[in-house]
């Protein structure tokens, strides 16, 4: 069995072993764990039940994780994604008014037409058009987002009405422990350590008792909640409205890009690239991808997407579907094991984030940021993810700064611009312009 699983995805060529492959898959899961309490908790609001959405969240991320693992082979995980889930309580629902069914019906229009999107090549054409520069910037940006994630999580960093942000008060538990964690995860890297982020989760839990963060449950099995209340629950009667087009519109701009700059930024971490920069993997990756957003919404869910803490488990020296295989596994286990899932604070998961902001950042130093019309759209791309608080803001100021500085930069400059890059600009221009 161990042969085979080697064979099959060829953990010799891929430099990594099926230890490594499993302790990798396990630390991406522990790292997006939080997802299967938060995602239910915003959708909660829209007026969906809580329980229903927890067990639509675990069954969808397995199945899209699971596929990506088995069929494209690549170590990246799939859930339901933060931001849209965000977009569909508080304004499709709330601000606009409609229920949750419509947007849920948006939901699973965005996913066929991603389908057929995939299919026809036009999303993998994005990603392998891209120029190098924006995909080691994209790299490097949702490094610096992690980081962001991972610092907020930890209260480390927190709100400032005067300065967006400021320095948290790190005596506070949550903060100490996160602190704690750092530098022992920090320790357990420099000295080579195995499973080096995994084990500084553990150990942070662990610590965090002591500290009295972490909290054991009054129960360690749990069976999951019945799906019933938002299976296949749709509402077609505004398919046709411009509403409805509005919202479509929106969450298929927002989840092509930051799965297209997830799959960018991942290729490049686990040098998944070929010799042309391009990312052989890319069509099958985009189909789980998709085909997660079609079956989520069937199952009572927002918009299912490739993971950014993905890259906790490359960090990890994940290289192969193995990993991802691995986390779907997790997360059938955590279906039924929720109360230990939950367990893990915040605070054990936030340094983990915050070191794969340091391994996302890797690429950035092949920029040739002396050149401004490379440079200016590389650090744009950097700047915007973390303080617009999303990936394809941060792609899409990089890829319009690219354009116009190109265009404009002579005739030796305007050489590196595509049909592609020039219509994404332009797509992100309407989008910022008119909507």
């Amino acid at each position: 069995m161990t042969k085979k699983l080697a064979q099959y995805f060829q953990l010799e060529e891929h430099k990594t072993t099926l230890q490594t492959e499993i302790i990798a898959g396990i630390t991406t899961f522990v790292a997006m764990a939080y997802i299967l309490i938060v995602n239910p908790i915003i959708l909660e609001e829209s007026g969906m039940n809580f329980g229903a959405v927890f067990t639509a969240t675990a069954i969808s991320a397995i199945l899209a994780t699971f596929f990506m693992g088995i069929w494209a082979k690549l170590p990246i995980a799939l859930a339901p994604g933060m931001g849209l889930n965000a977009f569909f309580t508080y304004y499709v629902v709330l601000h606009l008014g409609y229920t949750w069914q419509f947007a849920l019906t948006a939901i699973l229009i965005e996913g066929i037409i991603f389908m057929l999107l995939s299919l026809f090549d036009v999303r993998e054409s994005i990603i392998n058009k891209m120029p190098a520069t924006l995909k080691n910037a994209i790299s490097g940006g949702i490094g610096f987002f992690i980081c962001c994630i991972g610092l907020k999580n930890a209260h480390i960093i927190v709100a400032d009405t005067s300065n967006l942000v400021t320095l948290g008060d790190l005596s506070e538990p949550t903060a100490l422990l996160a602190c704690i964690g750092l530098m022992i995860t920090g320790i357990f890297l420099v000295r080579k350590v195995p499973a080096a982020l995994l084990l500084g989760i553990i150990t942070t839990t662990i610590i965090g008792f002591f500290l009295g963060v972490t909290t054991l449950p009054d129960s360690f099995i749990s069976p999951p909640p019945s799906i019933a209340p938002v299976f296949f629950q749709f509402d077609f009667t505004n398919i046709l409205s411009t509403d409805m087009l509005f919202v479509v519109f929106t969450f298929l701009m927002v989840d092509i890009f930051d799965t297209a700059g997830a799959l960018i930024a991942f290729a490049t971490r686990a040098d998944l690239l070929d010799e042309n920069g391009n990312f052989p993997h890319a069509k099958k990756a985009l189909l789980c991808d998709a085909i997660g957003t079609t079956v989520g919404a069937c199952l009572g869910t927002s918009t299912v997407t490739t993971f950014g803490e993905s890259a906790a488990g490359m960090a990890a020296g994940g290289r192969t579907g193995l990993t991802a295989l691995t986390t779907a596994i997790c997360f059938v286990f955590a279906l039924f094991l929720s109360p230990i899932i939950l367990m893990v604070p915040s605070a054990a998961t936030a340094p983990a984030l915050i070191l794969v902001g340091l391994f996302m950042a890797v690429p950035l130093k092949d920029i040739p940021f002396d050149d401004y019309s490379e440079g200016i759209p590389a650090f744009l791309t950097v700047t915007m993810m973390p303080f617009a608080s999303s990936i394809a803001d941060g792609i899409g100021f990089g890829v319009i700064s690219y354009c116009l500085l190109k265009l404009t930069g002579g005739a030796e400059k305007r050489k590196d611009l595509n049909a592609m890059i020039i219509i994404v600009a332009l797509l992100f221009l309407f989008k910022y312009l008119f909507l």
